[in-house]
């Protein structure tokens, strides 16, 4: 871990949504940083509010309550246009469900993400290229998107995630769709470029065996993040 600054810090986020008179609070004060390097894991049943949380944390949603700090800038202060810049250069977003561009090959959706931010030409082409080699697709980077198999999709999303050199990757469920052997091989990839690139790492989970693989492992559970597993 990197003792400097933290890449985010969060603290007391609280978050309730609303069903005709009913009020359901689905964060009730969270709290936690990050640095350079963690990884973190969270699980916690369906419905508890995971995926809420890495909205919030991405600027997606806004909490009811509480601060989000990205590299020691305060979210809430930030113009909208201003923070999906941010979020473009600091945040890599994994998903269960890919959010590949179906009409575009497995190199120009990574290259994707730098073209958000006005990056294009030779350089981001050579950066995207790199990624996919090191996802292991170095032969599919004129495949369409609808011609790989689900892994393979999810090592497009990996790669695309990794584009602008995030200081923090969220991954939401990103095995949710693949079979075991291939979930796992995911996992371990996201592990080790996440060490390598020296980025932080929130992997949500349902898994227990991957959620150990963190250097840390939180529950969710109403509304509060607890340290370790209920078992």
């Amino acid at each position: 871990m990197n003792e400097s600054s933290p890449i985010l810090k969060i603290s007391e986020l609280t978050k309730s949504f609303h069903s005709g008179n009913r009020s359901i609070n689905v964060l009730r004060g969270i709290d936690m940083s990050m640095y350079q390097g963690d990884s973190v894991s969270i699980r916690g049943d369906s419905g508890s509010g995971k995926t809420t949380l890495l909205n919030i944390i991405a600027g997606l949603e806004r909490p009811d309550k509480g601060n989000i700090f990205w590299d020691e800038i305060l979210l809430s202060q930030l113009s909208a246009s201003f923070q999906a810049k941010q979020r473009a250069l600091k945040i890599g977003m994994i998903y269960q469900a890919f959010y590949l561009i179906p009409e575009l090959d497995a190199l120009e959706n990574v290259i994707m993400a730098a073209r958000i931010l006005g990056r294009v030409g030779p350089q981001a082409k050579s950066r995207a290229c790199e990624l996919l080699e090191r996802v292991g697709l170095k032969e599919r980077l004129k495949s369409s998107t609808l011609k790989l198999s689900g892994g393979e999709r999810q090592r497009v999303a990996v790669a695309r995630a990794l584009m602008n050199a995030p200081s923090l990757i969220l991954a939401d469920e990103p095995t949710g769709n693949l079979d075991e052997n291939t979930g796992k091989e995911i996992i371990d990839l996201l592990l080790e470029i996440s060490r390598e690139e020296n980025a932080g790492l929130i992997l949500v989970t349902h898994n227990r065996d991957y959620a150990m693989q963190t250097q840390r492992q939180f529950l969710l559970h109403y509304g509060k993040l607890n340290m370790g597993f209920d078992g």
